[in-house]
């Protein structure tokens, strides 16, 4: 089940996360869940353990696999503008 969170960063680091996660084929959310179940569920003791090598590895992996359903074309437009106001 997903959960919605607001989470706040640097503008410049948001920017390069976008940037990566579109390299890579997935979206910044994605990318922000394999980072937080990494650090989450690791056996490091500080965040610094954690090895950048097994993150790209999930990411090219693709360990989960997000299967969603055709949004409307009214639905994208309604919520384009909505995001505008």
């Amino acid at each position: 089940m997903d959960a919605k969170i607001t989470l706040s960063f640097d503008a410049a680091v948001i920017d390069k996360a976008k940037k990566y996660a579109k390299k890579e084929g997935v979206s910044l959310s994605r990318l922000t869940e394999i980072l937080l179940r990494k650090a989450a569920f690791s056996q490091n003791r500080t965040i610094e353990d954690i090895p950048v090598a097994d993150w790209v590895s999930t990411l090219s992996e693709g360990e989960a696999e997000y299967i969603t359903t055709r949004r409307k074309r009214k639905d994208i437009k309604d919520e384009f503008y909505n995001r505008k106001k």
